[in-house]
């Protein structure tokens, strides 16, 4: 009977501490392949393997496409694309962004379920966010161990809180316990036969959502989605969200891919968004003031006065709005002060 060989690892905020904490404590003939995955920004080269590696007995590596999959080693999804795993060998896809990252938690958790199964076993670190719970169900739903880091011992308790409150999870730990539990379990047999039934969605819908996040042709095509419609739409691309519910749980996907692990989720990024707008008007605005204070300097000396009025009261008006912008960006105002519009500022 198979063994418990394929770890899952995912962090985010305050995680890098706890995965050196965890990577010193692993046991130097681990049976077993430790994959994990750290929010890094895109453009920055992660350092972690050379860290994972000086810290314990097992080698670290960001591994390359295709890559086939060993025991005693720790992958490290490097920055900019999703770390995958297949049957026996390792994928990267430069996929739409999950949870606003890429690479993210919740495809590798949820591509390791569907090709070991009962083999896999799902850890949540430390993180500011929600990315990782999907991914941690997806490993219950097809009878692997779910393992959380102790929300009271981790730097940023969102992540962990987060899998707690939406996953039946086995295991609740502090980092310096989670070593020597991976330890035993690669020594164990799974006891499964296949893959457990529970309260989530059908491996079917898994391999659907999986065939949505590789932009697969004959999906993106195809008229059929998962979830139902949704009155919100994509921070990332202004596409309609498809609501799915787990249980208590609803998250969120696009039709071209972006996922969102909640409506909280979809609220931070919108709000991300939201500045940048303001930000891009502001500037506008500035601009706009600018060009017609231009105009009406050109149109006095013109003898043009109608035309000079004109343009000041554009400029006017483009300054009027500007400001309303700066204070609202800068929240300038006192608590249950109201904004004032440009009219009120006439």
């Amino acid at each position: 009977m198979a063994t418990h060989d394929i770890a899952v690892i995912g962090a985010s905020a305050g995680g890098v501490e706890a995965l050196i904490r965890l990577a010193g404590d692993l046991q130097q003939d681990l049976p077993m392949a430790v994959f994990t995955v750290v929010h890094y920004p895109e453009e920055t080269p992660s350092v972690l393997p050379r860290l994972l590696s000086r810290a314990g007995p097992l080698g670290a590596k960001s591994p390359r496409d295709g890559e086939p999959i060993e025991h005693g080693r720790i992958y490290v999804a490097a920055p900019g694309s999703h770390l995958q795993v297949d049957e026996e060998r390792i994928k990267l896809i430069r996929g739409p962004k999950e949870n606003h990252h890429r690479p993210a938690i919740d495809p590798l958790f949820r591509t390791a379920a569907l090709a070991y199964g009962p083999r896999v076993v799902g850890v949540v670190l430390s993180g500011a966010d929600g990315d990782g719970t999907a991914g941690l169900q997806a490993v219950k739903q097809c009878g692997g161990v779910a393992v959380v880091q102790d929300p009271d011992e981790a730097l940023f308790a969102r992540m962990p809180e987060n899998a707690l409150e939406y996953v039946e999870v086995d295991y609740c730990l502090p980092i310096d316990e989670i070593a020597a539990l991976l330890g035993r379990l690669a020594g164990e047999a799974t006891g499964k036969e296949g893959v457990e039934q529970g309260g989530y969605p059908m491996p079917e819908d898994m391999e659907f959502e999986q065939k949505i996040s590789e932009l697969d042709p004959t999906i993106m095509n195809g008229d059929e989605r998962l979830g139902v419609v949704s009155s919100f739409t994509c921070p990332d691309c202004s596409g309609p969200l498809y609501e799915i519910r787990e249980g208590e749980l609803s998250r969120y996907r696009c039709r071209v891919g972006h996922a969102y692990g909640s409506a909280e989720d979809v609220l931070e990024n919108n709000r991300d968004k939201l500045e940048d707008t303001l930000y891009f008007a502001l500037n506008k605005l500035q601009e706009n003031a600018t060009i017609a204070g231009r105009l009406a300097a050109r149109a006095h000396k013109g003898g043009q006065d109608m035309a000079a009025a004109r343009f000041e009261e554009r400029e006017r008006e483009s300054r009027q709005h500007a400001e309303t912008l700066r204070r609202v960006l800068l929240g300038s105002q006192h608590p249950g002060e109201q904004i004032s519009t440009p009219s009120d500022l006439a």
